[in-house]
């Protein structure tokens, strides 16, 4: 679930991150990111799970609409963000970043309204996983990319007869979302103190989103027990997961980033079966394992080559 201006997201944003201040102490340069990324992946995750439950109440983009309205107002009323002070750029990259958020979020809701948590996370990680070998010259990278297509066939059952091709497109969508977003949360970071970029960015995602939802679910976003789920799933989904990615890649190095985000198929299988009862065959679950071998070879092969280059 999860960040993205030049090729790949791996590559692109250490140059984008600013360093640690001097002075921060050991524990919070690389243990404590790793774990504010590891605690995000499971909030999403989870918080993906309990959004299902919830489809049926107000269809995929009213829950999206809930889930972004929610953490919009959860989040400016706890940043204050100021809104002076900030130059054409700053405001682009926000703007930007919460197009993404939104269009990442509503196409991987429309995917999980069709197919199970698990393929659908394995799907969408392939956004970030095809722009890193693409991007890449090195002839290792062709054996990243027959892994995760290995991946992709045992998942759809060797030709995708097991799944909806439009949960499929809609998951595929919403990779390329992602990789999007991976860039643009560190920029983002960057240009704004705290969380404050999170949380306009998150209103601009809202107001995005807020015509389709009442289009789709109309009164019953109203609903109080609706309103309620809504606010879980923000909270699990939005507010935790993106403000710990954002604080985390100001100080984590990209690459450590993307092989943790690796990790996010395994967290939503695991999801997926805890709450929605949703289990993997063999073959699922092999297919999901190869999808996470290859985004991480993909990830340490662009570190080697950084350090080779350097």
């Amino acid at each position: 679930m999860t960040t993205s201006t030049s090729t790949t997201p791996t590559s692109s944003t250490p140059t984008s991150l600013s360093p640690a201040p001097v002075g921060t102490p050991r524990r919070f340069g690389s243990l404590g990111p790793v774990g504010l990324v590891l605690a995000g992946g499971v909030s999403v995750q989870f918080g993906g799970a309990l959004a299902v439950t919830l489809m049926p109440r107000a269809g995929a983009l009213g829950v999206v609409t809930l889930r972004l309205l929610a953490a919009a107002v959860i989040l400016l009323v706890v940043c204050r963000p100021r809104l002076r002070g900030h130059s054409r750029i700053d405001w682009g990259t926000v703007i930007v970043f919460g197009v993404t958020m939104g269009v990442m979020n509503g196409l991987f809701y429309e995917a999980v309204a069709r197919i199970p948590l698990g393929p659908a996370v394995t799907l969408e990680v392939l956004g970030p996983l095809a722009l890193s070998v693409l991007a890449s010259r090195r002839a290792v990278n062709a054996v990243w990319a027959g892994l995760a297509l290995a991946g992709v066939f045992l998942l759809g059952g060797g030709g995708f007869g097991e799944l909806d091709m439009t949960g499929v497109g809609f998951a595929l969508g919403a990779g390329a979302m992602w990789a999007t977003y991976i860039v643009f949360s560190a920029r983002t970071g960057r240009r704004f103190p705290q969380a404050d970029g999170l949380a306009l960015a998150m209103a601009v995602a809202a107001l995005l989103f807020l015509p389709l939802g009442i289009a789709e679910a109309g009164g019953k976003l109203l609903n109080p027990t609706t309103i309620a789920l809504g606010s879980s799933v923000a909270l699990l989904s939005s507010v935790l997961p993106y403000t710990l990615e954002l604080l985390a890649l100001r100080r984590l190095p990209a690459s450590t980033f993307a092989i943790l985000m690796s990790l996010e198929p395994a967290i939503a299988a695991t999801a997926g079966f805890l709450i929605l009862g949703q289990s993997l065959s063999a073959t699922q679950a092999a297919a999901i394992a190869l999808v996470i071998a290859a985004s991480m070879g993909a990830v340490r092969t662009q570190v080697g080559r950084g350090k080779a280059a350097g």
